[in-house]
């Protein structure tokens, strides 16, 4: 698996643009006066779908072999990926399959029916469909697009972090979740490939911290996912985001499942945004951090917004207790 590099990233933005809109960033008042710095919001959540996966769907098919396509994908997903190759499937009408827990988002699993994704559960996580679905592809001859370990969502996603920097080109510091690390290691790429000095900051989830451990002892560690944020739920690290965060990632926070619901309400009291457990993952790491933070100009990723009824009711309730 080779790493995609920056021009793979702005080859993406042009193959992208047709069919993904650009996102805005969002200066933060009230997130700048809580955290004492300069605080704005990349809202990848006002895409179509939700969340900033779309970008790497588009990508991924576009640059498929009609033979490919013919074929027909096979992939996994805890949802948001998932709604991605839906989508960017029915674009390109090509047949897809796609593995889930049987824990799974309903919304995400709705929207994924809607656009006409085959849906087949599996297991009581992500890295359980994952397996499964690896092993059906083989038997079904059709191509199993992993959702992490693949240079064409890696660089369809990053595009997230160029428009990031394109609108806002003395950004100091870059956070964003980290799941399975798509974005984290895309906006490696980007940052460090334009200015070095720009800071690069994932964080994850105490309660799934495969990623973390994985960068931290330069292997991949499987590890326990206990999270209620299904956008950072995995259960191991995976080898090419990791191979591209070893030596370009700045520092990894951990943050709690509380800490996230805290975040959760923070993004609806202060900065007016709605965001499910993942997309208010970066925003934990800096409230918990906030020495991370203070004094600099900052972006905040929000990655998705597909959150649940009952997950926002307790986000609230734990923000407000």
């Amino acid at each position: 698996m080779q790493a995609p590099t920056l021009r793979d990233v702005y080859r993406a933005k042009k193959t992208i643009a047709p069919h993904i809109p650009r996102t805005p960033i969002h200066y933060s008042a009230g997130l700048s006066e809580l955290l004492s710095a300069e605080v704005y919001l990349k809202h990848d959540e006002y895409l179509p779908l939700g969340a900033f996966k779309a970008r790497g769907g588009i990508n991924l098919l576009a640059n498929l072999t009609e033979e490919e396509k013919r074929r027909g994908l096979i992939t996994a997903s805890s949802g948001n990926h998932g709604q991605s190759m839906a989508s960017a499937c029915r674009t390109f009408g090509v047949k897809v399959i796609i593995g889930l827990p049987e824990n799974a988002n309903p919304n995400k699993v709705a929207a994924m029916r809607a656009l006409g994704a085959e849906i087949l559960f599996h297991g009581a996580d992500f890295d359980a469909a994952k397996d499964h679905c690896e092993r059906l592809a083989l038997e079904e001859g059709c191509r199993f697009v992993h959702p992490v370990n693949d240079a064409l969502l890696i660089a369809g996603v990053a595009t997230q972090a160029l428009e990031t920097i394109e609108d806002l080109p003395d950004v100091e510091v870059l956070m964003l979740p980290f799941g399975g690390g798509s974005g984290v290691s895309g906006a490696c790429i980007v940052a460090k490939g334009i200015d070095p000095s720009i800071e690069v900051l994932a964080v994850q989830s105490e309660e799934a911290p495969a990623g973390y451990l994985s960068w931290k002892q330069g292997k991949m560690v499987e590890a326990k996912m206990n999270t209620f944020a299904e956008g950072v739920a995995t259960r191991s690290g995976y080898e090419l985001p990791q191979t591209i965060i070893r030596d370009l990632l700045d520092d990894f926070l951990m943050v709690s499942d509380e800490d996230i619901h805290r975040a959760i309400g923070t993004l609806v009291d202060k900065a007016h945004t709605m965001a499910e457990g993942a997309g208010a993952t970066a925003l934990a790491g800096a409230i918990k951090h906030p020495e991370k933070v203070k004094g600099k100009k900052v972006a905040i990723t929000v990655s998705g917004g597909n959150i649940t009824v009952d997950q926002l009711r307790k986000s609230l309730h734990i923000y407000q207790s």
